[in-house]
């Protein structure tokens, strides 16, 4: 679960992931074009994932042929389970960053079985009540987590579900 709310945690990361995996390695433009992302963007973005210790710049770089950043060990790894997400994101035409930095944590804990408010703060315990709170709006708003509130209980409660393209999202995690 900590590598996915790593992973998650910036907007184009998934994308980079994929995209440095795809290509064994890419030039920052070839990245800034094939990525969409916007060029400060891009740097915060490859700044955090060497950060992370996913991306590294070529050592070789300098000749036109050779990337200039290319994925660590470690970023392979994580890489090959960011790319069926971020495959995942595209059917279900979800741009990135249209869901928050706890957005796929939030699914794959709703997934697992978590479904009151309670629960899921037990899991994500780094995250606060505030963050889960508006994750949740923003997966409902994408249509990917429905709320069902129970009658007679308490003050609004309700449990969470997974819709048709919620369960599709957490087979991919």
């Amino acid at each position: 679960m900590d590598d996915l709310i790593a992973l998650c945690r910036g907007r184009w990361n998934l994308a980079v992931l994929e995209d440095l995996l795809t290509h064994k390695g890419a030039r920052f433009v070839e990245l800034l074009h094939r990525v969409g992302a916007p060029r400060d963007s891009l740097v915060r973005t490859l700044q955090a994932l060497g950060e992370a210790g996913w991306v590294a710049r070529n050592p070789g770089h300098g000749h036109p042929l050779r990337p200039e950043y290319v994925l660590t060990s470690e970023g392979a790894a994580i890489a090959a389970s960011a790319a069926p997400l971020h495959a995942a994101q595209q059917k279900l035409g979800l741009a990135p960053g249209s869901l928050s930095s706890w957005g796929m944590p939030l699914v794959s804990t709703i997934g697992s079985g978590a479904c009151r408010f309670s629960e899921i703060s037990h899991v994500l315990s780094s995250a606060t009540p505030r963050a889960i709170s508006q994750g949740l709006q923003t997966l409902a708003a994408n249509d990917l987590v429905f709320r069902e509130e129970i009658e007679g209980r308490g003050k609004n409660p309700g449990i969470y579900g997974l819709t048709t393209d919620g369960l599709y999202l957490a087979k991919a995690i």
